[in-house]
Formats: C-alpha cells, structure tokens, sequence
C-alpha cells in the first residue's frame, strides 16, 4: 500500500509539474502586464512594433541622449525600457499620454514630438501596448508602478 501511495504522489506531482509547464507562459503574462491575457500582449507587442519602436526603438530603448533637449527645444524619445521613466506613471497618465499626446498632457505649453494615438488606435490596442512595455521590465519597477497605479485609482 504504501508503494501505491508514492507511486500515486509522484504521479501527482509529474502531472503538477507538466500542468505548471504548460500555464507558464500565460501566468507569466498575467503577473507582468496585470490583468492582460498573453494575446493581448502579444498583439501590443506588434502594435508596439508598427507605431512606436520608430521613436521609441525596437528594444525600447528611446533615443539617444533622451534626457537631453533636441536642438529644437524639444525633448527626445524616452525608452520604456526599466532605464526610462515610464514604470515611474500610474497606468491612468501612461494610457492619456498615449491617446492624447505628450503636450494635451503635461500642458502649460509643453511642446513635444509625441503626437497622440487616439485616432489610430483604439484605447483597447492602446492598453495592449502598455501591458506588453510592462512585460519588458524588472519585476522591482513593475511593483513600483503597480502601486503607482494603485494610488492613482485611490486603493
């Protein structure tokens, strides 16, 4: 009986393991974009790609000297990778940056190369982007901005 019983609990356990295996590209997302599901990451991934990695890179890296004005006055591309500022915004000012544009944003004049996405994109294809830029970074600056968030809802 009790080789039965081990027998059974390695079963178990293989079939816990495989079950785990088999989830963990969706639990992955899950923890990294929020509540966003791995084909909505996935499409933010190539909406990513088609509107915003020409300014922003395709690794998210931003553009060079990004903290530094353009000879325009303007500022650069930041990256959305962890070495930006973007983990640093709750999802609320990240989502309206996105839809409405730097400058409707930050206001009091504030002049910006980063146009709004509003009218090329729907607010669900712009939650997708930023659940995938989350997806890219440290779990320290997804924590960080989670609670961004949190406090922004008032929680």
């Amino acid at each position: 009986m009790r080789r039965t019983s081990v027998l059974f609990a390695a079963l178990g356990a293989a079939a816990a393991g495989l079950g785990l295996a088999w989830a963990w590209p969706f639990l992955a997302a899950q923890m990294a974009g929020g509540d966003a599901t791995a084909a909505t990451i996935a499409l933010g991934k190539t909406l990513y790609a088609e509107r915003c990695a020409a300014c922003h890179g395709a690794k998210l890296e931003g553009q060079r000297d990004w903290k530094s004005p353009l000879p325009s006055g303007r500022m650069p591309a930041p990256p959305h990778d962890a070495a930006g500022h973007t983990w640093h915004h709750p999802d609320g000012v990240l989502f309206r940056i996105t839809r409405e544009g730097a400058s409707a944003v930050v206001g009091g004049g504030y002049q910006s190369d980063m146009p709004g996405f509003g009218n090329v994109m729907s607010d669900d294809e712009i939650r997708a982007v930023l659940a995938f830029i989350k997806t890219t970074w440290p779990e320290q600056e997804r924590q960080y901005q989670a609670e961004m968030t949190r406090r922004e809802q008032g929680e």
